[in-house]
């Protein structure tokens, strides 16, 4: 069962999301906040998989509070989606680097919806399409951060490879596929690299590929 805490400071949006998710067999609305502050204290009451957080919100906004759970050692098992009326690009790279394990606009299909959860839920990095063609036009037009991704040289070949391929947007399967070996060592290289490089999941590995140049757009 995949528990989900519904965050949003209108009413109508979290009854008309927990109206979706409550009829699925394998998903839980276990809460609902109306601002980033009421999100900390049921994340930590709740301990929820899933935070379905939108960003403009009162008293703390929802890249704030995406911050706050990701730097809370309690809240490691809380995986951040950020569901948003705002498609702008300082809000999803903020988001991103807060922390947050995806980042989807309000208009996605129920379906799409549906499906980002369970694949935020396994610790995938999940954005929609447009999103990630913005992510990559964003590192064509800007230089790279170099202080960023310290610790790539501790990675083996094998794990760089793997990141290169998250970064891609690859699942572990796929990238099984790519490396010739099983999908349990491919998560391994990718659990081992996300530990060297002290990144919160595969959302902050994805960023962590394009800002220190181990992949660029061209390589994708």
């Amino acid at each position: 069962m995949i528990r989900v805490l519904l965050v949003d400071d209108q009413p109508l949006i979290r009854s008309g999301f927990r109206a979706l998710l409550d009829v699925e067999d394998d998903i839980e609305v276990v809460a609902e906040a109306a601002d980033g502050k009421e999100c900390l204290a049921l994340a930590r009451e709740h301990l929820p998989d899933i935070a379905l957080i939108d960003i403009q919100m009162p008293v703390v906004d929802g890249i704030e509070a995406t911050r706050r759970i990701a730097a809370d050692p309690a809240l490691a098992q809380v995986h951040v989606v950020i569901l948003t009326n705002y498609g702008l690009d300082e809000y999803v790279f903020n988001a991103l680097r807060a922390g947050a394990a995806g980042f989807l606009v309000k208009d996605i299909v129920p379906e799409d919806l549906l499906h980002a959860i369970r694949v935020a839920a396994r610790g995938d990095a999940l954005l929609a399409p447009s999103i990630t063609r913005r992510l990559i036009n964003r590192y064509v037009t800007q230089p790279l951060n170099t202080g960023l991704g310290t610790g790539l040289e501790e990675l083996t070949n094998r794990e760089r490879e793997a990141v290169a391929l998250v970064a891609q947007g690859l699942s572990n399967d796929q990238i099984a596929d790519h490396m010739v070996i099983s999908p349990l060592t491919a998560k391994t290289h990718i659990n081992r690299a996300m530990t060297k490089l002290h990144a919160r999941d595969r959302a902050q590995l994805v960023v962590l590929a394009y800002e220190s140049g181990l992949v660029t757009p061209r390589n994708c």
